[in-house]
């Protein structure tokens, strides 16, 4: 026993390759003795949770799915705002009480078990239902998968500050996207070479069953964990103290225009599931189409975030004007090629490179407003900043998918060109605001 301790110490002071890689700052000295056990812990729940999101995406498996068992657009439009607004806007609600608590590991654990518990309920959906009966219920787990999410959202905050050492966390986020990164692509593939078969609905199920149960097994791997308790002080209302500063609209007019521009540049996050829809129209519903659109996602992400990063560094306004172009522009060139030229239509190139394309832009977005609101101001401006934006965000969100909903009872393509146009919007918005470097 002794002898893993020891080469789990060596390989944890090889992946922190500095002089001082077994100091330890910000936290304590007993926590210290723990740290490696505790590093390769979180490393190893958190890939597995990034390979199960990946796996039950909203842009892609889940509409994918959606889509496959008819349910109605409508309800499609609605996936990603509750996956995304559904994970954020309960924080406001319960971050102060998980704080109350002097071990907050558990509550990871009890969001995990949770979200394997949605995630496989949509498996069961997908097997037994069709139609707007399969739409709803799966749209009722995936409101049960956000809040989990929300809870370990809060409590893997806490548990990374009280277990790893600082300039130590940077690169186990690191670590878990590249290994992340190369498991979304071994599925990708893995799709690719299981679509020479025949695949039906059972074939997507299983892949959400296999999902969910990464979830399980991350849950008993966090467990394990060692946290020792911390302060339970401090902790305030989320939702209050954003309620307490809406304010600011009012009173910080760069503040206001950027709330208005990050809302425009929703777009980003809202057209994929358009795409894949297209796809299925025009060019049918076989296996290695979803398989290429996840690869598409996941190399977009991995090949764009150190250039949007290095990039919002410079100006990270640029960055999102620049995206939000991107954005605009693809929705456009694609819907004009399907209308103007139907020989495309069918081409199966066509809809993982526009998902490709947008990914990157996606990863702009991202990027470039987390760099923005960062460095509008210290402190706690900063932390009012990030509350009342989340807030009204994730309302936002849910007021977008509506909208989206509304467009969808027109034409898919139509979503597509009015999404551009809150890009082309967005990009001029956010040109005009002020450089914060």
């Amino acid at each position: 026993m002794a002898q893993k301790e020891t080469n789990l110490e060596q390989l944890y002071d090889y992946l922190n390759d500095e002089e001082d890689a077994r100091s330890c700052k910000a936290i304590d000295e007993e926590s210290c003795r723990e740290t490696p056990k505790n590093y390769f812990l979180i490393l190893i729940s958190n890939m597995l949770t990034s390979l199960g999101d990946t796996l039950s995406n909203p842009k892609t498996v889940l509409t994918w799915i959606m889509s496959y068992v008819n349910a109605p657009v409508m309800l499609i439009s609605f996936i990603v705002p509750i996956r995304e607004s559904g994970s954020m806007l309960p924080q406001l609600f319960i971050a102060h009480y998980i704080r109350k608590r002097a071990v907050r590991k558990y509550v990871w654990v009890l969001g995990s078990f949770l979200q394997f518990l949605a995630i496989a309920g949509i498996g069961l959906v997908a097997l037994s239902f069709e139609g707007i009966i399969a739409g709803w219920l799966i749209i009722g787990c995936l409101i049960a998968f956000s809040l989990a999410r929300g809870l370990c959202s809060i409590a893997f905050k806490d548990v990374l500050g009280k277990t790893i050492p600082k300039k130590k966390r940077g690169k186990l986020k690191g670590y878990t996207s590249s290994v992340s990164g190369i498991l979304v692509l071994a599925a990708g593939l893995f799709i690719l070479y299981r679509s020479k078969d025949d695949v039906g609905i059972e074939f997507y199920s299983y892949l959400i069953f296999f999902a969910s149960a990464l979830w399980l097994i991350a849950a008993l791997i966090y467990a394990n964990i060692k946290e020792f308790p911390g302060a339970t002080e401090g902790g305030k209302n989320g939702l209050k103290e954003a309620w307490n500063r809406l304010s600011l609209l009012k009173e910080d007019k760069p503040f206001r225009n950027f709330i208005i521009t990050r809302s425009l540049l929703l777009c980003s996050a809202l057209t994929a599931p358009y795409y894949i829809l297209l796809a299925q129209r025009y060019v049918g519903k076989e296996a290695y189409l979803l398989g290429l659109f996840i690869i598409a996602n996941g190399v977009a992400s991995i090949i764009s975030a150190p250039v949007w990063g290095k990039m919002a560094d410079k100006s990270s306004k640029k960055v999102m004007t620049y995206a939000a172009m991107l954005t605009a522009g693809l929705g456009l060139i694609v819907v004009g090629l399907i209308q103007f030229i139907p020989s495309l239509r069918d081409q199966v190139w066509l809809y993982p490179l526009a998902l490709f394309v947008l990914g990157i832009a996606h990863q702009g977005v991202r990027l470039g407003r987390k760099t923005y609101i960062v460095d509008m101001a210290e402190g706690n401006r900063r932390t009012d900043y990030v509350a009342v934006s989340n807030t009204l965000i994730g309302i936002i969100l849910l007021i977008t998918g509506g909208l989206s909903a509304l467009a969808s009872l027109i034409s898919v393509e139509g979503v597509i060109v009015l999404l551009s146009v809150l890009g082309i919007i967005g990009a001029f918005k956010g040109s005009t605001l002020p450089d914060v470097e």
